[in-house]
C-alpha cells in the first residue's frame, strides 16, 4: 500500500493503491477502462505483466494526505497490444540508428476504446495537475531512457488538454453509434433507408429460424463454465487470424471475470433448445452510458450470429438500458451497414530524439489528411438515410 505522502508518487502495481480512493477518482468519467477492478485483473491474471511487456508504472497525486490524481502508465518494450500500429515509426528510428523502445505509454492495456485520461479530483486544477504529471513523466522518462511517451485512446477533452504541450497529433479511424434519443429497436431501424431496415430485420429474425435464442447477461450470472467457454471462444476466434491474432489474454483472466468485475462485464450469450452452454458469447464492458464491445467466438458458424451478438443484441440492449454510446470494436468496415459511424480518433506522442520530433511533424499532416479521406469514404456508404452522399 502506498504510503499516501503528499506529492507525486510512482507505484509499481495497483495493488499499492486503494481501490476506494482509486475509484472515487475514475467514477465521474464513467468508463469501465479505467475502473480499478479492470486494472488490477489485467494485472493479477499476469496479462499485463513484465513477462508480457508491460510494466506497470502508475503515478499517483496526493494532497493532505488524499489522492487527487491518478495516471495508470506502462513501461512498454515492443507495441503489441496497443492497436495503433506505430511500426512505421519504430522503422524509421532504427533506420536513422534512433532507440524506439522502451517507451512509455497511457492507456488502458489491450483495448482499443476512446477514454483514456489522466484522473483528477473535481475540486483539483486540472491544468495544473496535467503539468505536474507530464513534468514526472518527462523525468522519469529522461532518467530511464525510455525513448518517448505516447498517449492513446484518449478522451476527446483530454486530447485538447494535451495536445498543446509539445505532443504531436496521429490521427486513426475508429467506429462508434450514438443513441439519438432512441425509445426502442424499432426507432433505432426507422434511421436506415428501406432495403437495410429490411435486410437488418431478416438477419435479426434468422437466429430464431435457426433453432437459438439469445440471452444478455453480467459477468456476475456467468457460471464458471461459461467463463471457461468465453476464453474457448476468444481463442478460436484469433486463431482465424494467424499472425495477425491479437491473443494477449490467458484462461485464469476469464476464470476471474466474474469475482473481479461482476458489473462492468456484460456478455450475448447464443443458446440452442434447453442447452445449458452458448453456441456463441460476445463480451462487452459497460459503463452507466456507454458500452465496449471487446470478445467473440462460436463453436460453429451460425449464419448472422456475429451480427446479432456483438451489434443488435447489444444496442437493442443498449437503447434499453440508456446506454448513449457504443464502441464496437476495431476493424471491419461492415458496422458502416449496421449504422455505426467512421469517427476520427487520435494518438498523442512525444519523442525525446530531436530526429523523431522532426520527421513526425514533418510528415503527420499529410498523413492524417488521409486517414480523413479514408473515414469520409467509409462514412459515404452509410445506410442511415440522414447520412447518404452516394
Amino acid at each position: 500500500m502506498n504510503s499516501n505522502t503528499d506529492g507525486l508518487s510512482w507505484i509499481g502495481g495497483m495493488r499499492e493503491v486503494d481501490r476506494d480512493s482509486w475509484n472515487l477518482l475514475a467514477a465521474p468519467y464513467g468508463t469501465p477502462l479505467l475502473d480499478y477492478d479492470w486494472l488490477r485483473l489485467l494485472e493479477d491474471s499476469g496479462v499485463v505483466s513484465p513477462d508480457s511487456g508491460w510494466i506497470p508504472q502508475h503515478l499517483l497525486l496526493f494532497r493532505n494526505n488524499r489522492l487527487i490524481a491518478a495516471a495508470p502508465l506502462y513501461v512498454k518494450v515492443h507495441s503489441e497490444g496497443e492497436f495503433v500500429f506505430d511500426y512505421a515509426w519504430a522503422d524509421v528510428a532504427m533506420q536513422l540508428g534512433v532507440p524506439y523502445y522502451p517507451k512509455l505509454v497511457a492507456m488502458s492495456p489491450l483495448t482499443p476504446a476512446v477514454g483514456y485520461r489522466f484522473l483528477v479530483a473535481k475540486e483539483a486544477d486540472e491544468d495544473e495537475v496535467i503539468e505536474l504529471m507530464l513534468g514526472a513523466i518527462d523525468d522519469l522518462c529522461r532518467a530511464n531512457d525510455l525513448h518517448g511517451i505516447s498517449i492513446l485512446w484518449p478522451d476527446p477533452a483530454f486530447a485538447d488538454a494535451i495536445r498543446t504541450r509539445e505532443f504531436c497529433s496521429w490521427r486513426h479511424q475508429h467506429f462508434r453509434w450514438e443513441n439519438d434519443s432512441l425509445d426502442d429497436f424499432d426507432s433505432y431501424l426507422a434511421g436506415f433507408t428501406k432495403n437495410q431496415r429490411r435486410n437488418i430485420r431478416r438477419e435479426r429474425a434468422s437466429i430464431a429460424a435457426q433453432g437459438l435464442s439469445v440471452r444478455v447477461f453480467s459477468a456476475a450470472e456467468a457460471d464458471d463454465e461459461t467463463l471457461d467457454r468465453m476464453y474457448d471462444y476468444y481463442t478460436t476466434t484469433n486463431d482465424q487470424f494467424g499472425e495477425w491474432a491479437a491473443r494477449y489474454l490467458n484462461r485464469e483472466f476469464f476464470e476471474r471475470l466474474g469475482a473481479a468485475c461482476p458489473d462492468q462485464v456484460l456478455f450475448v450469450g447464443a443458446y440452442e433448445n434447453s442447452n445449458r452452454l452458448p453456441v456463441g458469447l460476445s463480451m462487452l464492458l459497460r459503463g452507466p452510458q456507454i458500452l465496449i464491445g471487446r470478445y467473440w467466438g462460436a463453436a460453429r458458424f451460425v449464419n448472422h450470429l456475429h451480427f446479432n451478438l456483438c451489434y443488435y443484441e447489444p444496442i437493442d440492449w443498449g437503447i434499453r438500458n440508456g446506454i448513449q454510446v457504443f464502441d464496437p470494436g476495431m476493424g471491419s468496415s461492415h458496422k458502416i451497414r449496421r449504422g455505426f459511424r467512421a469517427i476520427a480518433t487520435e494518438s498523442l506522442h512525444r519523442f525525446y530524439d530531436p530526429r523523431m520530433v522532426t520527421l513526425m511533424k514533418m510528415n503527420i499532416d499529410r498523413i492524417n489528411e488521409y486517414e480523413q479521406l479514408r473515414i469520409d469514404e467509409l462514412n459515404s456508404f452509410s445506410p442511415l438515410a440522414g447520412n447518404r452522399t452516394r
